[in-house]
């Protein structure tokens, strides 16, 4: 036999072996089995054609009876969910989970563990994220020789833990950062739009903030430049105050004493959003 009529010969054979598995498959569905069990038998039939041609055909058949096999099944699921109301089947994602910025908070410290518990209930925010953003700063922190409760207390005093504040001049985030400042530090998570992620936000900040402690020379003087204050005699209206002492609230959570979650600290009429605005506005103006 020659090569032009063996080549025939095998796909005669595929040809009556993909007619076989297609007419076993539709006297099923005919029978009413499908309504029965669903996707079960539609499955099953599938696999049968599927696995009949596997065996003889090329490689090339093979990927496209998988392809559309595979293709055919998952319509038909988000078909039937459709059909039967249930949207979230039809839209599952079970990979969703990993983008959460979340984490159980059993796997924190015990002091880790107090500070996420009374952020949370001080600012009313869910303790997972909470718990992974106190992670976060302990991991900062110690990285940017930074104590963690005072990362948190700039949090909290700038966005009260709101991943998706902005102010009216373009502060974002947690930690409120000024893109038309800061976007080329954004850069290395993705771009500007990484001012909305908490971590990447938080981290953005970190770095704004232990440049302007590094440049001032001292803690205040660090929190005032970070709010836009540039003038060593400038009036930050209560800022830098307020950030100590919701950072020495933060201090003794941690070391486990009795802290209100309702304390209240001396009011700052200025946020950082506004001072780093006034930087911004004067870069501008050069």
């Amino acid at each position: 036999m020659n090569a032009p009529e063996g080549a025939w010969a095998r796909l005669t054979t595929q040809l009556i072996v993909l007619r076989d598995g297609l007419t076993v498959f539709a006297r099923d569905v005919g029978h009413g089995l499908l309504e029965v069990s669903h996707n079960t038998l539609a499955l099953l039939g599938l696999a049968v054609v599927g696995g009949l041609i596997f065996m003889g055909g090329t490689e090339d058949v093979r990927d496209r009876v998988e392809s559309f096999a595979l293709g055919w099944l998952q319509e038909r699921l988000e078909q039937r969910a459709e059909q039967d109301g249930n949207l979230l089947a039809a839209l599952a994602e079970p990979q969703a989970s990993k983008r959460a910025t979340a984490l159980e908070p059993e796997r924190l410290s015990r002091e880790q563990a107090a500070v996420a518990n009374w952020l949370a209930r001080r600012y009313r925010v869910a303790l997972e994220p909470v718990s992974r953003l106190v992670q976060e700063s302990w991991a900062l922190g110690a990285r940017g020789k930074l104590e963690p409760t005072l990362i948190l207390a700039v949090v909290a005093v700038e966005s009260s833990f709101n991943p998706f504040a902005q102010s009216t001049m373009g502060a974002q985030g947690l930690m409120q950062v000024m893109k038309r400042i800061h976007d080329d530090k954004y850069q290395a998570f993705g771009g500007a739009h990484a001012a909305f992620d908490p971590v990447a936000n938080l981290r953005v900040g970190v770095q704004v903030l232990r440049d302007c402690v590094a440049r001032n020379g001292g803690l205040e003087e660090g929190l005032r430049c970070y709010v836009g204050v540039t003038h060593p005699e400038g009036d930050d209206n209560g800022y830098s105050q307020k950030v100590l002492a919701e950072h020495r609230a933060l201090q003794q959570v941690a070391q486990g004493k009795a802290v209100p979650h309702n304390i209240t600290h001396p009011s700052a009429p200025a946020s950082a959003a506004a001072g780093l605005a006034k930087v911004a506005l004067l870069r501008e103006e050069r």
